[in-house]
């Protein structure tokens, strides 16, 4: 990689001198901030001192008021501030004595204060205390504190602390001043930085503008351009940065698309008129082929309808080949017949002379039927007449009649049933005489007609020798038409078997057709949308 100030340096350069100016500011504030909690801490302890002297000043009246009490009243009660006031003393001056320490003066004028209070206390206090509990030299003890040496003890201690504060005022005031100079340090050193820090941040984003933004603004804009499809402008040089690297590979990547444009655009019309052609030659032969599909599917139907004719007519041949056999069997037999039936003739017409004698005698035999018949009737209406005085007389005798009863209604049902059959017995032989006298007429009219019969006989027996002999001939020529039929239907069964793979072939030379179409169709659909995205690019 080449040695050149990158985006990354100075972006780089910029954020360290921001984070340098950021530490020294915050360095300075931390500092002056430092001074300030410094100065803060010793008024704030200056402070402690001069409250602590009050307190001294506090604990001292105290003892004070508690002794004078004391010496007024004589009360032991009078003397609880000055026992209350000993302890606060010695701690307040504890307390005084670590806030103190460090200072000679301070510390010299706080002991000589110290040992004026420990005076008062051992020489005034507990002196007239104690001489103030014994009667007798109580006197004592009030001329101690009228005298007026508790008050030059006072007064000493007074000046002492007086000291103190005064040097605590003037340490108080130094201190003030101090605690002003450094918040005026810190707000100083922190807007200095603060404004320090903006001119920085508006110096880099100056430089950030002229190195950065504007040069990716013209690279946008020339991008934008490109993605448009112009690729006859170009980048000028940006120099040695990321920037100008990044214009010299955006000028050769725009260089190569113009090439890449150019030689698509020749390549896609090259296609197109290709694919153009592709697709006439295919749709020329698709039609060729589906004219050559029709053409056999046509003489496809017509030879499959041939061969259906063929097997029809070989099927109508054998059945007319033994139709005709049968009709030549069937004509010798109608000749053993015809002379059977002459034969018979002869025989019909003895038999039925016969016939007609025994159709008299039974004609005068169903007379004398008739006459039982009628013998039959009477008895049964006897009998029904004896059935009902039966029933009669069973129905008088009461219950020992109902056998009887059931005796007499067996022979009226026996009575009934035999004149219904009386009935049906005369209907029959009534159609039983008229059949007999209709056969009788036919019986004369069959011996007519059988001697008709026998003429006419001869003459179907000469006409079916004639029949049976042209059916003869006529199945010798069915059977030669067979044979040839049968030789056409496997030829027709070959051309059949032919025409069958042609149409196979001319399925699949039309499909492979259609999918050339296909292809030639979607290979011009994508030269034109080849060709559209060449025509985008300008150069």
């Amino acid at each position: 990689m080449p040695n050149t100030f990158g985006l990354n340096r100075t972006l780089g350069g910029a954020i360290g001198v921001i984070a340098i100016v950021s530490v020294l500011s915050s360095a300075a504030v931390l500092v002056t901030r430092s001074q300030l909690q410094d100065a803060s801490d010793a008024l704030n302890r200056s402070t402690q001192v001069v409250r602590g002297l009050d307190a001294f000043r506090t604990a001292m009246l105290n003892q004070e008021t508690g002794l004078r009490g004391f010496l007024i009243t004589g009360r032991e009660s009078s003397l609880e501030p000055y026992r209350l006031g000993r302890p606060a003393l010695d701690e307040t001056i504890t307390r005084l004595k670590a806030l103190i320490d460090g200072d000679a003066e301070r510390s010299r004028l706080f002991v000589d204060a110290v040992a004026t209070a420990r005076a008062w206390q051992t020489d005034i206090g507990e002196t007239a205390i104690h001489e103030a509990a014994d009667p007798m030299t109580r006197p004592d003890a009030v001329r101690i504190e009228a005298e007026g040496r508790g008050k030059q003890f006072f007064d000493a201690l007074r000046g002492k602390l007086a000291a103190i504060d005064a040097l605590e005022e003037q340490t108080r005031a130094a201190l003030a001043v101090r605690v002003v100079q450094a918040e005026r340090n810190e707000r100083l050193a922190l807007w200095t930085g603060t404004l320090l820090t903006l001119l920085i941040c508006l110096g880099i984003a100056v430089a950030i503008n002229r190195v950065i933004v504007r040069p990716l603004g013209r690279v946008m804009a020339f991008v934008e351009h490109v993605g448009e499809g112009d690729l006859s402008a170009t980048l000028a040089d940006g120099g040695h940065n990321e920037i100008g690297r990044l214009k010299r590979d955006l000028n050769m990547m725009v260089a190569g698309l113009a090439d890449l444009a150019r030689t698509n655009r020749a390549a896609t019309a090259d296609l197109n008129a290709a694919a153009a052609e592709i697709r006439a030659s295919a749709q020329e032969q698709a039609a060729s082929v589906e004219e050559q599909f029709a053409a056999v599917q046509e003489t496809a139907a017509t030879v499959d309808e041939i061969t259906h004719s063929g097997a029809q007519i070989s099927k109508r041949a054998s059945e007319v080949i033994a139709t005709a056999q049968a009709t030549a069997r069937t004509s010798r037999q109608g000749l053993r017949a015809v002379s059977d039936t002459a034969q018979a003739m002869d025989a019909i017409r003895e038999q039925a002379e016969a016939v007609a004698g025994n159709i008299v005698g039974v004609s005068e035999k169903t007379q004398a039927i008739g006459e039982i018949i009628e013998s039959v009737n009477d008895i049964s209406e006897r009998t029904h007449l004896l059935a009902l005085n039966a029933a009669i007389e069973a129905a008088a005798a009461g219950e020992s009649g109902r056998s009887f009863a059931v005796v007499a209604s067996e022979m009226k049902l026996l009575a009934d049933q035999a004149k219904a059959a009386t009935g049906q017995v005369r209907v029959i032989l009534g159609e039983i005489q008229r059949g007999i006298n209709t056969s009788v007429m036919l019986t004369e009219e069959a011996v007519k007609r059988s001697a008709v019969g026998k003429t006419r006989s001869d003459t179907t027996q000469r006409a079916i020798e004639e029949i049976a002999a042209r059916v003869e001939e006529g199945a010798q020529a069915f059977q030669q038409v067979i044979a040839s039929t049968n030789q056409q239907q496997l030829g027709i069964e070959q051309v059949m078997g032919a025409l069958h793979n042609i149409r196979e072939a001319s399925q699949q030379t039309a499909a492979g057709t259609r999918q050339v179409e296909t292809a030639s169709a979607n290979i011009t659909e994508l030269a034109q949308a080849l060709m559209a995205l060449a025509e985008r690019y300008r150069h």
